[in-house]
């Protein structure tokens, strides 16, 4: 299986500190976010690992060489349009990676290990959305519907009333998935809109096809970094990473 991961942003909305670096280099509880996934994949087995690039490229390409993680393969993929195009733009540019078995991420989701092996073990359609559920969601959210493990829709201008979970920025493409995504996100592409567009709506219109299901990592813990107020949070989130990947070196 191989890992795709969608880190060409810069992340305007955590201003002034991406100004001069990507989102995905943001250090969080001393590793950066691209890091902490790189290990997180790593740990289930997960080597090949394709990073699309784009603003600050060049600083991705050397955080990449500098970083060593044990199981890991990491190359990039530059992405020119990402400052005239949203993350469709990244996943078209990376199609020719997704040809078979494949994980995508988004560049900001921090999660633990656990979760992207819960996934993994409840994927069971072609194509998976990892969703997480809370009492409210928020204008941000990239909320979804489903019926049983289906997912019906997603969007963040879902009904609130009609909303039962959200996606968490993991997505799991099998045997047949990746390509069938693949030739809707071509036909989206030609589209007077295709530019603007989330790659989240090309799984929207494939979940009418039945193929599109979910998988619930509720209670495991992970976090999107789009917004100052999120550093801090994240911060906290890996400080207890931090400390179980102490103990279980120290044999505690």
């Amino acid at each position: 299986m191989k890992a795709v991961i969608l880190s060409a942003g810069q992340g305007k909305r955590l201003l002034p500190l991406t100004k001069a670096r990507p989102k995905c280099l943001l250090p969080i509880g001393g590793r950066t976010i691209l890091e902490w996934q790189v290990r997180a994949l790593a740990a289930n087995g997960i080597g090949d690992i394709v990073v699309v690039t784009g603003f600050e490229a060049a600083a991705v390409d050397q955080a990449i060489q500098r970083m060593h993680v044990p199981g890991a393969q990491i190359r990039s993929l530059f992405n020119p349009f990402y400052a005239v195009a949203d993350n469709v733009g990244s996943c078209y540019v990376a199609r020719p990676e997704m040809n078979g078995d494949t994980v995508l991420l988004n560049g900001d989701t921090l999660f633990e290990p656990e979760v992207l092996a819960q996934a993994l073990a409840r994927a069971r359609r072609p194509i998976t959305v990892t969703i997480d559920r809370k009492d409210r969601y928020d204008s941000d959210d990239m909320k979804v519907c489903v019926d049983g493990d289906r997912l019906t829709a997603i969007g963040k201008r879902l009904e609130p009333a009609e909303v039962d979970a959200e996606s968490i920025g993991i997505l799991i493409f099998r045997g047949t998935g990746a390509a069938r995504f693949q030739a809707e996100l071509e036909a989206v592409m030609r589209r007077e809109d295709g530019l603007t567009r989330w790659y989240l709506s090309v799984v929207n219109e494939l979940a009418e096809d039945g193929i599109v299901g979910t998988a619930s990592i509720e209670g495991l813990e992970w976090g999107e970094v789009d917004f100052p107020v999120d550093v801090a949070r994240a911060e906290a989130l890996t400080a207890g990473w931090v400390a179980g990947e102490t103990s279980a070196a120290a044999g505690g």
